[in-house]
């Protein structure tokens, strides 16, 4: 595919859509197309806020709109694997938020069917595609802290309960390791590798049966990975990773910062860059899909296959330790 416009269209009206919907109209080069919803009303109160010209009821009738390129799902993890392969169906390229599926078996089927078909495929892990973690992931590749010894990396915040919400009702796929676990594990898994060779893990589920906190460490040999996550607990949520010849910093709520510092062993700054948001931060997500589409590629080079099946993977070795 190359096209100057890249026609997108989204699935599902709800909080992240919002944020995805306004990226892409910032971003040059890409057009919201179209948006569906089970309920059309709320289809069209979304398209009329975001500016989009056509709106759907039911998603097979914009997987039926030849002239949408791609689609991004922002349903619930539950229903991610029957819309991916919804979209298959009809031959349209996917962006599907986090996590993909529940499972790797289900992941698994996702890509095969995606390398048949040979159709675009992509996790929204929007984190790999921002500047601040290249720049970090830049100065690990070139040696600047020397072999890791520890990341620390953490995602906890207090939400309130209800039980209606996404985030803790259980048939929807509620899971703070999904949901938010998946952040530092993404993270451990592209400085340490893809192959921890030890998981401790501890899960705590709530009212609803899924798992609202928890803790999860990676041992790598000589280095280890650590995080806490959840619902339950407030934390800065920022990121330090520790290196034989120095440290690097991530500011708070690091999966999204704006901030990374680069220190020396003896504690001292070398260097800190800051990249501002043109958008939402959601607008490098976008670029990533479009720069791929344009240039025929199937698979995203910042959030390849192997990188995705990895951490399911070891999100499914957690699963398996407390359920």
């Amino acid at each position: 595919m190359d096209k100057r416009i890249i026609n997108f269209g989204i699935m599902a009206t709800g909080r992240i859509a919002k944020s995805f919907a306004a990226a892409v109209n910032y971003v040059e080069g890409a057009k919201l197309l179209g948006v569906a919803s089970r309920n059309l009303c709320s289809a069209m109160k979304f398209a009329d806020e975001f500016k989009i010209p056509r709106s759907y009821q039911g998603y097979e009738e914009m997987c039926k709109d030849n002239d949408i390129d791609v689609i991004y799902i922002a349903t619930p993890t539950a229903c991610h694997y029957e819309n991916v392969r919804l979209c298959f169906e009809y031959g349209k390229n996917v962006i599907c938020e986090k996590a993909v599926t529940e499972n790797s078996r289900e992941l698994m089927e996702l890509i095969t069917l995606a390398k048949e078909k040979g159709l675009f495929f992509m996790e929204a892990m929007w984190m790999k595609c921002r500047p601040h973690f290249l720049q970090a992931l830049e100065w690990f590749r070139e040696g600047k802290i020397g072999k890791i010894k520890m990341i620390k990396s953490d995602f906890s915040s207090v939400v309130k309960f209800d039980e209606n919400d996404r985030l803790f009702k259980k048939d929807l796929g509620a899971s703070a390791l999904l949901d938010v676990g998946i952040y530092p594990i993404t993270l451990f898994t592209a400085f340490l590798g893809n192959y921890p060779e030890k998981i401790t893990s501890r899960l705590h589920t709530g009212k609803t049966g899924a798992d609202f906190d928890g803790t999860v460490t990676l041992e790598y040999g000589e280095g280890f990975a650590t995080s806490v996550f959840g619902y339950s607990i407030e934390n800065h949520n920022n990121c330090v990773i520790v290196g034989e010849k120095g440290r690097i910093t991530f500011d708070d709520w690091f999966f999204c910062c704006e901030g990374v510092t680069l220190f020396d062993e003896y504690a001292q700054v070398v260097e800190r860059k800051t990249f501002s948001n043109a958008c939402n931060g959601y607008e490098y997500e976008v670029e990533e899909v479009c720069k791929c589409l344009r240039e025929g590629r199937l698979e995203s080079e910042l959030i390849p296959y192997e990188d995705t099946i990895a951490t399911m993977k070891i999100m499914e070795t957690v699963f398996s330790q407390n359920f």
